[in-house]
């Protein structure tokens, strides 16, 4: 394929992924809401045919009454909305970018030698494993005695997705194994969907049609498996966005970012799940900021960070100038295969972000991206597909750090 189809392809394919996501978590958020907002019927005859819920809200203009029976109602109506697509072609989608990036492209995304020198197709069929395997651990766990205790699974769940990072970013490189991670988590969602959710729902309604009375069962995996899945969607949003920010996964401690950005995203859904119901303690949101700011300060790069890295690397001392010529022949020779007005790198049909770095202006008007990219995250160039050496990352450094402020 063309350089230049693949961008359109991928173009098209995150487009159609967030249409689909929005819809997906729009009315996951939203029913979530619901159930924890209803309140006890008003009117008995109500309650006499199965109602065990309702609320009124209004939006756009107009005023809604939405009701819940606890099982299903007396008379099944003409028409039902399922709520299902959503979730399907949101996986779909992103299945489809993760195949057309981190597999098909997966010597550029995926795999990292200076993490671990794997082969194109070990390191796919490890991807593929991982996610799918992830969803039959997880409704394991769900089926089992410890799916009904609630703290118990959390508490399983959250170290295995401790050891889970810890694993793919041992294996992958940071971004593609933060990918991985969400895909895994987004498979588990839609696996709930899928396999739990709406067999259970269509088992509820084919007991009202057959005239016998339905296992209430179904009701009460699904309520916990939408619950998971709340808790679960934050992270995964996350996740979809990092590959645009490499001080998360371009850290030395990737993993352990990528446990506290899902603790955090966890705990500010405990959070609004709560505050549904009415008064919530603010406990979990103070954490999940608590976790949140300590990340941020301790990711800060130190000023004494450039000199502990640069001394016994081939750069004589810090007051040693570091000429623009040297820089713009290190970041031509390494950076410029993708970041050029026509790329010669495989698989680029234009430069990422629109960067390019021709001359030495475009250089110095790129410092700070540069040195955050080679220099602090080592995330660029992505994979080390040009082969840049430490001593080249340290005289980057250097320059950046004798430029007037």
């Amino acid at each position: 394929m063309s350089a230049y189809l693949l961008e359109w392809v991928n173009l098209l394919g995150r487009w159609a992924h967030m249409i689909t996501g929005i819809a997906w978590i729009g009315a996951s958020f939203y029913f979530i809401w619901l159930d924890n907002s209803l309140e006890a019927p008003k009117k008995t005859e109500d309650s006499d045919q199965g109602v065990s819920g309702e609320v009124w809200s209004v939006h756009g203009g107009g005023v809604y009454h939405a009701q819940k029976y606890q099982l299903a109602p007396p008379t099944l109506p003409d028409t039902l909305h399922w709520f299902k697509w959503e979730a399907y072609t949101t996986w779909i989608s992103g299945m489809f970018l993760m195949a057309l990036m981190y597999w098909y492209g997966a010597e550029i995304y995926l795999i990292d030698p200076a993490v671990a020198d794997l082969s194109k197709p070990i390191a796919i069929i490890i991807g593929i494993a991982v996610i799918f395997l992830g969803w039959f651990a997880y409704d394991w766990l769900c089926e089992s005695e410890i799916g009904q205790n609630e703290r118990k699974m959390a508490l399983i769940m959250f170290t295995v997705l401790v050891i889970l990072a810890f694993f793919l970013c041992q294996i992958f490189s940071g971004r593609g194994a933060y990918m991985h991670f969400g895909a895994m988590l987004g498979t588990i969602m839609v696996g709930n969907v899928f396999f739990v959710i709406i067999p259970g729902q269509k088992d509820l309604l084919k007991a009202k049609i057959e005239g016998r009375q339905p296992d209430s069962i179904h009701g009460i995996r699904g309520k916990q498996r939408s619950v998971h899945n709340t808790y679960f969607t934050l992270p995964v949003l996350l996740v979809m966005i990092s590959n645009h920010y490499a001080i998360t996964y371009g850290h030395q401690f990737n993993w352990l970012i990528l446990i506290a950005i899902t603790l955090i995203g966890a705990l500010i859904r405990v959070y609004f799940v709560a505050r549904h119901k009415g008064r919530a303690s603010p406990l979990p949101i103070l954490a999940a900021g608590l976790i949140l700011f300590s990340i941020i300060a301790l990711m800060a790069p130190s000023s004494n960070e450039l000199t502990a890295s640069t001394s016994g690397n081939g750069v004589s001392n810090s007051a040693d100038a570091v000429d623009i010529e040297t820089i713009h022949g290190i970041v031509v020779s390494r950076c410029s295969s993708c970041h050029a007005s026509v790329p010669s790198q495989a698989g680029f049909a234009s430069a990422p972000k629109g960067i390019v770095f021709e001359s030495q202006d475009d250089v110095v008007r790129q410092a700070v991206a540069i040195y955050q990219q080679t220099v602090i995250t080592k995330a660029m160039p992505i994979g080390n597909l040009t082969g840049i050496t430490e001593k080249e990352r340290n005289t980057i450094g250097q320059w950046f750090q004798q430029l007037p402020r």
